[in-house]
């Protein structure tokens, strides 16, 4: 089963990164956004499984487009991700339709395609 992903992030070397190590555990991105418009835009055209999203972008904020996608026919599984690991509580995260954190240096540690892999009903 291939899993497709939008990696949302307004650094280039970390979009980079970002798409070698999902790409290395089997996931395909299908597309790259730096910002929160283009990170919606992207999502409606190529309706991801998941979407690896950035806390802070240059327009808004992660929680703003993950809020935004929630409200959706079928959205993305929502995997934020920030340097900033003090900040709202898990039960926030979920009202925003977050799936999930991992901090930005935890990254190459976790288990990306467990977190994308919705699980068996």
């Amino acid at each position: 089963m291939r899993i497709n992903i939008v990696v949302v992030d307004d650094d280039p070397g970390f979009r980079r990164i970002a798409t070698t190590l999902l790409t290395a555990r089997g996931l395909s991105v299908v597309a790259e956004s730096q910002d929160g418009a283009s990170a919606l835009a992207a999502v409606r055209a190529h309706r991801p499984d998941g979407l690896l999203l950035d806390l802070h972008l240059p327009d808004v904020d992660g929680l703003t487009v993950a809020r935004r996608l929630s409200d959706e026919e079928n959205p993305p599984r929502i995997v934020l991700t920030s340097t900033d690991k003090s900040f709202w509580s898990r039960e926030e995260l979920e009202l925003a339709g977050v799936e999930s954190f991992v901090a930005k240096d935890k990254l190459f540690d976790a288990d990306l395609k467990g977190l994308f892999t919705p699980a068996a009903s």
